[in-house]
């Protein structure tokens, strides 16, 4: 399990990952950690308050490697970034090759379908949940918020036959306030209904791909 978290100029590493383990303390026990940078000693540090199982990183400070080596079975990984390739899936008969998503949503290439455009701190959250909904299988719901310059994971609907209940989960699985929080989801919202569930707990907008046949309902 991982809690993903934005790290922005000026922010930590700490103050990053600290971020995403408030968002799902209880499901970050025993997980595994994957970092894009050099895990220093103030990460390590707050990492060693946790019971983690391995930990990848593309390296680690000396101090880092201290306090983690105190750590009893944790594994650590170092990683190196390797050029886009395909991706290929078996399926039954075959395989399915496809190139990666690696495409970074800017504001310019979305359309705002209702009376009120999202704000700057908004715009950091929609982006951020866009992002980590792709990573969350199966009707993904991401609630995400920002906080200064940072986009921040809340929570997580995963794994639902519908699209409604992954809104459900999501809010149910909250450990932060939702109010005000916003909602990106993988695929369009079939119908108005989860929307109507996601604003009953105050997120303020979302985001969607959207296709439905009843995408006028669902914009109304």
């Amino acid at each position: 399990h991982t809690n993903p978290c934005g790290c922005a100029e000026g922010a930590t590493q700490a103050e990053s990952y600290r971020r995403a383990f408030e968002a799902d303390p209880i499901s970050a026990f025993g997980g595994v950690l994957a970092f894009n940078r050099a895990v220093d000693g103030e990460t390590a540090a707050e990492i060693a308050k946790t019971f983690i199982e391995a930990i990848a990183a593309p390296g680690y400070s000396d101090d880092a490697l201290r306090i983690l080596r105190e750590k009893k079975n944790l594994r650590l990984l170092q990683v190196a970034s390797a050029p886009a390739e395909l991706v290929v899936k078996s399926i039954s008969g075959g395989f399915l090759a496809q190139t990666p998503d690696v495409h970074h949503l800017s504001p310019e290439e979305t359309e705002v379908k209702t009376r009120r455009a999202p704000t700057p701190d908004e715009w950091i959250a929609l982006a951020f949940g866009w992002k980590v909904a792709k990573h969350v299988k199966s009707n993904a719901i991401v609630y995400a918020r920002s906080t200064g310059n940072l986009g921040q994971l809340i929570s997580a609907g995963a794994g639902q036959m519908s699209r409604v209940d992954s809104v459900k989960f999501g809010a149910m699985k909250a450990v932060l306030p939702l109010q005000g929080a916003v909602v990106a989801s993988d695929a369009f919202f079939p119908f108005p209904d989860g929307v109507e569930e996601a604003a009953k707990h105050g997120i303020t907008a979302l985001i969607q791909p959207g296709g439905s046949v009843r995408d006028e309902e669902v914009i109304a």
